[in-house]
């Protein structure tokens, strides 16, 4: 796998019912065109996230027809939405075969797998610790698998538990902040039987994918089970973490299985110790949400290991997309960001055409919405510039920004890194603010042995000429509009 790789996450459900569509044929995943997964690597993705493969739960389903407010989102996205529209939550997972609505069967899936394989691309797909399905078989053949209530927590919130055909009371999944998923059923983090028969799902899984993208795996941490569950757990609590052993056993047996987390609240660098490849950077997110350039930058001082196991994202299925919390102007001087810097950069599909609506995931297609041409062209330039040996595998430096002159603080709104092998090099310069701003910024990278040096702005197209010696002095004087960029390369 190439070093800060490019990741683009997809709705399976939704690309399954796009491709139907286009091609007026009843396709799986696996009878897909080759021609449209090609143009994926040829983007330079080196991993497909296939998000919600698995077989979903006849009960979460039910629950997504009736509950009000999902039936009132899908009336606002995707108006005229009928029953077979609706096909449950992803992360209600009733078990780890694929969903024959998208597939059929392992053996399908391992076809595509190894099709993907052949391209050039790995294949990541979910793997969810915390809970799964409410009527999950195993609630029925081995209760003892998940929470049970204890006396005060069912007194104080029986709505976090519910019973089974059976009789037993059981939690359903939560985190500590808000209301239990309540098609979900909690596991029993704690228990050595959960542990293992866990553990055996996720080499199914690994038997038949490269990777996983293990949804909220914060909630496995002792201290934060603990936290939610401790009143009700029976067991002892574990002196080891859970993910560890996990992650070995898979690891034992595919050597070069990665593992990705989605992981919140300053969490990252303990599941990055725990052995997880990736972590979510929230805070990046944040940050190029909300922040100014300075706090932008100051997340990038990190150590560089914390760095390279990044997950650098605009959005994703959890969040808006990008177009519509940034606006259209800052997304892509965001995106410039997520896509030069250390890590593994994720881009969900339709994020590179613009769109502007989150459709929710409880839904098999995808409301219509509208491609913006000039953002296509803007992430294909993008991802051309960022897919090059220097991005990749060059020496990343962050580069600090001068005044041009004493008055003129307009240089705290721009950022600027390097990246450097022997024989390329990349500069990446962005205005992160609404203001036209100016700098000096070290320009050692460009520095050859001829006294004219070209240098060209991928991004517009122009080609300057820089005297060695002012560069050399002074460093490479930058004017840039408000949420403008510099990609430059050698020209």
């Amino acid at each position: 796998m190439r070093k800060h790789p490019h990741l683009i996450q997809i709705n399976a459900s939704f690309f399954l019912s796009r491709m139907r569509v286009k091609y007026g044929r009843a396709l799986t995943l696996a009878t897909i065109p080759d021609d449209e997964w090609q143009v994926f690597k040829d983007l330079g993705f080196d991993w497909l996230w296939l998000m919600g493969i698995w077989t979903r739960s006849p009960s979460s389903r039910n629950h997504a027809l009736h509950e009000e407010t999902l039936k009132i989102a899908y009336e606002r996205y995707l108006p005229g939405w009928t029953a077979e529209d609706v096909g449950g939550s992803p992360y209600a997972v009733y078990g780890y075969d694929p969903d024959p609505f998208l597939l059929g069967d392992s053996k399908a899936l391992s076809q595509l797998r190894r099709k993907l394989s052949q391209m050039g691309l790995s294949l990541m797909l979910d793997f969810v610790p915390n809970h799964l399905a409410i009527d999950h078989p195993w609630t029925l053949s081995d209760p003892g698998l998940f929470v049970r209530p204890g006396r005060k927590t069912l007194k104080e919130h029986p709505d976090w538990f519910f019973k089974t055909p059976k009789g037993d009371w059981l939690a359903h999944g939560r985190d500590p902040y808000f209301s239990p998923w309540i098609d979900t059923v909690q596991v029993n983090f704690y228990s050595p039987e959960t542990r293992e028969a866990l553990t055996k799902e996720l080499l199914r899984v690994a038997a038949v994918s490269d990777g996983v993208r293990c949804d909220m795996a914060m909630l496995g941490l002792n201290s934060i089970f603990e936290k939610v569950w401790g009143e009700c757990v029976r067991e002892r609590k574990s002196h080891e973490e859970f993910w560890p052993p996990v992650i070995a056993a898979v690891k034992k047996e595919h050597p070069d299985f990665t593992f990705m987390a989605e992981v919140y609240w300053d969490l990252e660098w303990d599941l990055q110790q725990l052995g997880f490849d990736f972590t979510y950077d929230k805070k990046m997110y944040d940050r190029l949400k909300s922040a100014p350039a300075s706090d932008v930058g100051g997340h990038l001082l990190a150590e560089e290991a914390y760095q390279n196991r990044s997950v650098r994202f605009l959005e994703n299925h959890d969040e808006d997309r990008a177009v519509y919390t940034f606006g259209r102007e800052k997304s892509q001087a965001a995106a410039a960001v997520t896509a030069t810097v250390p890590g593994l950069r994720f881009f969900q599909d339709g994020q590179l055409d613009g769109k502007r609506v989150r459709t929710p995931i409880h839904l098999r297609r995808e409301a219509p919405d509208k491609i913006d041409y000039g953002l296509v062209d803007f992430y294909r330039m993008l991802l051309a510039y960022a897919n090059t040996p220097a991005c990749h595998h060059g020496k990343w430096k962050f580069l600090a920004v001068q005044p041009v002159c004493e008055e003129n603080i307009t240089y705290r709104n721009l950022i600027a890194w390097s990246w450097e092998t022997e024989e390329d090099w990349r500069l990446v310069v962005v205005n992160y603010s609404e203001y036209p701003s100016q700098c000096r910024v070290d320009a050692r990278a460009l520095l050859g042995k001829d006294k004219t040096v070209r240098i060209r702005d991928r991004r517009s197209g122009e080609i300057y000429k820089r005297d060695r010696d002012e560069l050399a002095s002074l460093g490479l004087y930058i004017d840039l509009k408000a949420w403008h960029i510099h990609l430059f390369e050698p020209g």
